[in-house]
């Protein structure tokens, strides 16, 4: 099985049903869903029973610890937290994502991608991920645009001792662990705002203050002018929302525009994830900023198997 997908939930039963909805549509279907609920009295398990869901419902010590739950669990491939009320981007997120990985030559570790963000009277925003190398400024995209494989987890868990940030300080050591980091540039999720990491935006980054520190990933000095940058951008936010997603915008058009050559197959450049030769004279310097015939490839050549482009040779 490729895809665990685990849901943790308490007292949600609309955004449990809207998350079922998501996945219920997908049009690939290779995952488990497994719901960690912390015993709801509003119906959830009602709920879970008539759509026979795999699912627990007792007490817990919070979100982190019902995510660490649900780690124990999974028995898929790659391990997805999809809260209640969160959806995929579309019913195709699952099938995309899926080609993508069998598009690779080179079997995945991490993988993360964009995500949507819901405006409280407006379209959704399209939220671009940052390069996960970025990770001492605060997460680089959205947790529930990042899949974990499960057997590099090992015994990592979340640290309950933090409240909002833990899924940061799991997210930095994973990815300590982690070889073939892949970035999937389309969105991955419909991220439903509200949630506690925006409730509590101050004592967020409080809490990262201490991961960073507890692990040192920056100086001391490094991290005080992360957390004052951080307290920006998120007063930016909060006071300019239209120019805000407009600078996000224009950063997605930035990065699409980026020199074919190192978006060679929509391959992230991050530790080595393409796996072609790119030297001086390589064939697959320019692929994919073609259609059909990319990699400069002549009517007889074979198939290389470079990008998704490329069709079997007619017999």
């Amino acid at each position: 099985m490729l895809f665990s997908i685990i849901t943790v939930t308490r007292n949600n039963l609309e955004g449990l049903q809207r998350t079922y909805e998501s996945l219920a549509a997908q049009s690939f279907q290779g995952f488990e869903w497994l719901v960690i609920d912390g015993a709801s009295d509003d119906g959830t398990q009602d709920f879970l029973e008539s759509i026979s869901a795999n699912f627990t419902s007792e007490p817990d010590n919070g979100i982190y610890d019902a995510m660490n739950k649900g780690i124990d669990q999974a028995n898929g491939f790659l391990l997805l937290f999809l809260n209640a009320g969160d959806v995929l981007a579309d019913q195709n997120t699952l099938k995309e994502l899926t080609a993508y990985i069998e598009e690779l030559q080179t079997t995945p570790d991490f993988i993360y991608g964009d995500a949507l963000e819901e405006r409280l009277g407006s379209e959704p925003a399209y939220k671009p991920a940052r390069p996960y190398k970025k990770a001492a400024y605060g997460m680089f995209t959205h947790h529930q645009a990042m899949f974990y494989r499960r057997d590099i987890l090992d015994d990592l868990r979340y640290d309950t001792s933090y409240k909002i940030a833990a899924d940061y300080k799991f997210t930095l050591q994973f990815l300590e662990r982690a070889k073939a980091v892949i970035y999937a540039p389309f969105p991955l999720c419909l991220f439903e705002s509200g949630g506690i990491s925006q409730q509590k935006a101050n004592p967020g980054r409080a809490e990262q203050f201490h991961i960073r520190k507890e692990l040192n990933i920056t100086s001391p000095l490094q991290n005080r002018l992360i957390s004052l940058l951080q307290k920006m951008v998120w007063t930016a936010r909060e006071r300019f929302p239209n120019l805000y997603w407009l600078i996000k915008s224009k950063n997605r058009e930035n990065k699409m525009s980026d020199d074919p050559e190192k978006k060679c197959c929509r391959h992230d450049f991050e530790e080595n994830s393409c796996p072609h030769d790119h030297g001086e004279d390589s064939e697959e310097k320019s692929c994919c900023d073609k259609e059909e015939g990319c990699c400069s490839k002549d009517d007889d050549a074979e198939e290389k198997g470079c990008c998704p482009h490329h069709k079997p040779k007619e017999p």
